[in-house]
């Protein structure tokens, strides 16, 4: 044991006085060395707020960590698990946490001061922290300081060398799974007067009102870092076995991190997907989970702000000759409503998602293959026939079109959309399709407003008539065309509603945003009030897609069970004591009917 200091020199009255910098310095470095030492609570904890202040505002500054102070926070941690009549004290449980924040925001940028980090003993503490000795506060920054650590190759080769680096995934792939429904039942299921004081006081930070809000962002913080922690493994070509287990990879098509902004934080499954794709063995085992890939399908056809992650994840497994037949019948139909996607770039993604498709058309071996798989194989065929059309036929027959012709295709196309307009508003919306579809066949490639607007009415037939994935391939295609900057308002909300028919609310969600927040950019001042139908269908949405409301139901529907079967047993111990009682009643009349028997009464 260490003898307790009690007198250390004052870190604030040090920082007050800098006029000769060694002696500033020398005395700075003495407080970090018996700062753990210190029994003043509150001086303590103000002086460690002092800190923490100090390295949010300035975490590439490497006078501190050159002091001594990693040091100083890794003893503190160590003090705060082991010691617990120290850590009960007055404030003192707030100090883990702040020590675990300073060195995440220290090892963020500069691998140097990583290097000084893990040279100074910070990855045990850490790790304590990480298999839960405290709570979900501290894991969230604990989490969040070792994937700093292991985002810098030199301080990774450290990480695993001293840790076991299989530990370190299965905890943190855990963390991600289940520590939203951690927060909700440790925290936002409990009343105010039960929530643990110094949560509420890290949590509110003098912002009592937004506590429930600031907990949840929290919470998905912590998932986001722990994906982010393992995708400093996935990159690093490390532990991908554990980390595509099916169960995980099903638990990532979830994890999208909600609406809360989490500024530069921020990290989903789709990105950790995307990552995973970048590897041989990431592609083999992402292209054999059909979940996965529908999800990635949907995401590639939606605003989401993850679309383009999902897009270069089903690109990579159409790349790779070992993954390609495998995934293909399932994402050409998708990828092929994406082949004139402009993203407002010089090389469209369009181009490219074009390129990919077509790559081995020409091949009669592949072609073979393809007649060979069946139904789904042949549909495959269809969509790259459709994709070889669109791109390459009619664009050589628009190149020779003459300009007479032209003018006539316009006026043709003009007459169907309006004859397709009056079938609409009649009623006769089969009749609609057809004049529809005959427009965009003849509607050459280089009219896009009229296609827009073509691909757009055709949408709003078939959400008349239920036809909901034909009505989002052909927003979907309009919306293509519109580009990222100026996107079709209308095809906007039609797909939203689209994709609420099909029942995924986050897509939904994503669209009715959109359409809400291109539609305040219009010019009149009745535009920029949001309509109640799309106040409607954001509410429905967010309710459908609130990550802490699936933890609650997912509770509410454990307790239900429960409940069944403390019922079905308390029916059962009923039945048994009844036929006890029943077997009791036989038992005194069966000597009885004996007796009889043997007089000759029966």
């Amino acid at each position: 044991m260490e003898p307790k200091c009690k007198k250390v020199t004052s870190f604030l009255f040090t920082m007050n006085k800098p006029k000769n910098p060694s002696m500033r310095r020398s005395k700075i470095a003495k407080s970090f060395r018996d700062l753990h030492l210190k029994e003043d609570d509150h001086e303590l904890l103000i002086t460690l707020r002092r800190i923490w202040k100090i390295a949010v505002g300035q975490p590439d500054d490497g006078e501190f960590p050159s002091l001594g102070i990693f040091q100083c926070m890794a003893k503190l941690i160590d003090r705060g698990i082991k010691d617990k009549n120290w850590i009960s004290r007055s404030k003192n449980m707030l100090i883990p946490y702040y020590a675990a924040h300073i060195i995440g925001t220290y090892t963020m940028n500069k691998a140097e001061l990583a290097d000084i980090a893990v040279k100074s003993g910070v990855i045990p503490p850490l790790m304590e922290l990480l298999r839960g000795k405290m709570s979900w506060i501290e894991q969230r920054v604990a989490v969040r300081a070792l994937g700093h650590i292991a985002n810098h190759r030199r301080t990774f080769k450290t990480l695993i060398s001293s840790v076991h680096e299989e530990e370190i995934v299965k905890l943190t792939m855990e963390i991600a799974s289940t520590c939203l429904n951690t927060v909700y039942l440790e925290y936002l299921n409990l009343k105010c007067e039960n929530r643990l004081e110094y949560h509420r006081d890290l949590i509110t930070r003098s912002a009592v009102e937004m506590e429930e809000r600031k907990a949840e962002e929290w919470g998905i913080q912590l998932q986001c870092w722990s994906l982010y922690l393992l995708n400093c493994f996935v990159t690093k070509k490390r532990c991908i076995h554990l980390i595509c287990n099916k169960e995980f990879l099903h638990d990532l098509c979830g994890m999208w991190g909600g609406l809360v902004n989490i500024h530069n934080s921020s990290f989903s499954g789709v990105s950790l997907i995307r990552s995973l794709c970048l590897s041989q063995e990431g592609r083999k085992r992402i292209a054999s989970s059909r979940e996965v890939i529908e999800n990635l399908c949907h995401l590639s056809r939606s605003s989401d702000e993850w679309q383009m992650k999902a897009i270069e994840s089903l690109l990579l497994l159409l790349k790779d000759k070992e993954t390609r037949n495998e995934v293909m019948n399932i994402t050409s139909p998708f990828l092929v409503d994406l082949v004139e996607f402009n993203n407002g770039k010089r090389t469209k993604v369009g181009d490219i998602v074009t390129q990919v498709l077509l790559q081995d058309y020409g091949s009669i071996k592949y072609r073979q293959l393809v007649l060979k798989e069946g139904s789904r194989s042949k549909k495959s065929e269809k969509v790259l026939e459709e994709v070889w059309n669109l791109k390459v036929e009619r664009r050589k027959r628009d190149e020779m079109m003459s300009e007479e012709e032209f003018r006539e295709r316009k006026l043709l196309v003009a007459m169907l959309k309006r004859e397709g307009n009056q079938k609409f508003w009649c009623g006769e919306i089969e009749e609609a399709v057809e004049k529809y579809t005959k427009g965009l066949d003849l509607c050459p490639l280089k009219m896009k407003k009229e296609r827009i607007v073509l691909y757009s009415n055709r949408a709003q037939c078939y959400l008349l008539v239920k036809e909901a994935e034909s009505a989002i391939r052909d927003t979907t295609r309009a919306l293509c065309l519109s580009g990222v900057t100026a996107p079709h308002v209308k095809s906007l909300w039609r797909r939203s509603q689209a994709y609420d028919m099909k029942g995924l609310a986050r897509q939904s969600l994503m669209d009715c945003l959109m359409f809400v927040n291109q539609r305040s950019k219009l010019k009149g001042k009745k535009v920029k009030i949001i309509p109640y139908y799309a106040v409607r269908m954001l509410n429905k949405q967010i309710n459908a897609t609130n990550l802490f409301d699936q933890a609650g139901r997912r509770k509410s529907s454990i307790d239900e069970s429960r409940q069944e079967d403390v019922s079905a047993s308390q029916r059962r111990n009923e039945s048994h004591e009844a036929d006890m009682t029943k077997d009791k009643d036989h038992n005194k009349k069966f000597p009885r009917k004996i007796n009889k028997f043997l007089s000759g009464k029966i």
